[in-house]
């Protein structure tokens, strides 16, 4: 379906609102943390110099403000997250559902109050891009977050046996359901020295960078970890464009760890069945850590 089309614009738009009045009777619109799940992933990287060893990565996915996510429970999540005292804060895309207008306010003045020691980052989803990329790229930049969409990030500290200066690269591509990825463009921008994490809003991008062996991590959102989690396992039998092969959760992909965030909000249908939202802590650790201890 063409999303871009103003008839197909006017109908899920129509549904939005619908459901967004329903979910307001329904759960009201007031934050509360036990709605969310806060994820801690332990990530080794090859080559991370001991001076990033515990660095803390929160990232933040598919909020579609105005859906399930209202501008108070936005407020709500920034204000936990900056309990967390994160290093970095990463947004992988999708901050709209299918009405952008009105909301601007709102999603500008929640990413400026968010709060990271180093920096905010973000890429852009499908969604940004069907309502107005210029704009919400605009809202990013009034923010002060840094849209990293087919850009890099190099981070600097100085290295804790011999003071030298050492890299972390994070890197970011643009919607790869629009075809405005352009990985080409973000490897000609990575210095050679030290390892990478790649920002993808669609998950199944891990396949293509997973090649390139460049990067350590991949981290995605898009799929909603399917709003469904069959019990006792983490396997989702929904699987949109996109998430097919890495839908929730985990992966190896080659040499590469792909993580697919749960994200906070939903599409079309608000509904989730053991299958919380989420917000992903990422603690980087340095194997130069456990060559010390064997030693």
């Amino acid at each position: 379906m063409d999303n871009n089309k103003p008839s197909v614009l006017k109908v899920r738009q129509g549904l939005q609102e619908f459901m967004t009045q329903s979910r307001e009777i329904s759960f009201g619109t007031e934050f509360s943390k036990e709605y969310f799940d806060l994820v801690n992933v332990d990530i080794e990287l090859n080559n991370l110099d001991l001076a990033f060893n515990n660095y803390k990565i929160v990232n933040l996915t598919d909020i579609h403000i105005g859906q399930w996510l209202t501008p108070e429970y936005l407020d709500g999540v920034v204000d936990y997250v900056n309990t967390l005292k994160p290093d970095m804060i990463t947004l992988t895309g999708d901050y709209v559902s299918y009405i952008l207008e009105g909301y601007e306010e709102d999603l500008k003045n929640s990413f400026k109050k968010l709060k990271a020691k180093d920096s905010k980052l973000a890429v852009l989803g499908n969604h940004d891009h069907w309502l107005g990329a210029k704009e919400i790229r605009n809202i990013l930049k009034k923010a002060n977050v840094k849209d990293l969409s087919n850009d890099v990030y190099t981070l600097k500290k100085s290295g804790k046996k011999d003071n030298e200066e050492k890299l972390l690269n994070i890197g970011g591509v643009d919607s790869y359901t629009v075809g405005a990825d352009d990985l080409n463009c973000v490897l000609n921008k990575l210095p050679q020295e030290g390892p990478a994490i790649l920002l993808a809003h669609e998950p199944d991008f891990a396949k293509i960078s997973s090649e390139t062996k460049r990067f350590g991590l991949q981290i995605s959102g898009h799929s909603h970890g399917g709003q469904f989690i069959i019990p006792g396992t983490n396997i989702t039998p929904f699987r949109g464009p996109k998430s097919t092969k890495y839908p929730v959760g985990k992966y190896k992909v080659n040499n590469m760890i792909q993580y697919t965030s749960r994200g906070l909000g939903t599409n079309m249908f608000w509904m989730r069945i053991n299958c919380k939202p989420e917000i992903t802590q990422f603690n980087l650790k340095s194997r130069e850590k456990q060559k010390i201890k064997i030693e």
